[in-house]
């Protein structure tokens, strides 16, 4: 593995094991024992990722997301952490860290999210769930369900 190509902020903390490819962005984190973060990958401050989990190519986990042990997320995967976003307050003045509160997304032990999935923040994905690719989740999945689709429903 080399580092040229790699931003790995020195407050990260990776498992033994844990396998980084390149072109990654990495901060402020924690990476479990064996999980394997694939390129192109952005994971932010304050989020937390579980031991033997898979990390496809293309996918961003922001500050708040909490991700439990042996989950599966695919390709091109989008979290959100913000349920108001704006880039401005009504006064015209850019947002700072204390103008929105973030709202923490937990993916429960063996869950599975499918390629191009967007999570919204404020939900649990419940424990050996799937998420169908492409699905757009706005709210809880129960343990065991498979959901697909926007928003994302039961099959």
């Amino acid at each position: 593995m080399t580092k040229r190509f790699q931003s790995i902020a020195a407050d990260v903390v990776l498992g033994e094991g844990a396998t980084v490819h390149e072109f990654v962005n990495l901060y402020g984190c924690t990476i479990g024992a064996y999980t394997r973060v694939g390129a192109f990958v952005e994971i932010q401050r304050d989020a937390t990722i579980g031991a033997h989990c898979k990390i496809s190519t293309h996918s961003f986990i922001c500050s708040g997301v909490h991700i439990a042990d042996r989950v599966f997320v695919g390709h091109g995967v989008t979290f959100v952490n913000d349920k108001q976003p704006r880039a401005c307050n009504p006064d015209g003045s850019p947002k700072g860290p204390e103008d929105w509160r973030l709202e923490a997304t937990f993916v429960e032990e063996d869950a599975s999210i499918g390629s191009g999935a967007t999570i919204l923040c404020g939900v649990r994905i419940g424990k050996g769930a799937m998420v169908g690719a492409g699905a757009v989740v706005t709210k809880d999945v129960a343990p065991g369900v498979t959901v697909v689709g926007n928003p994302a429903q039961p099959l």
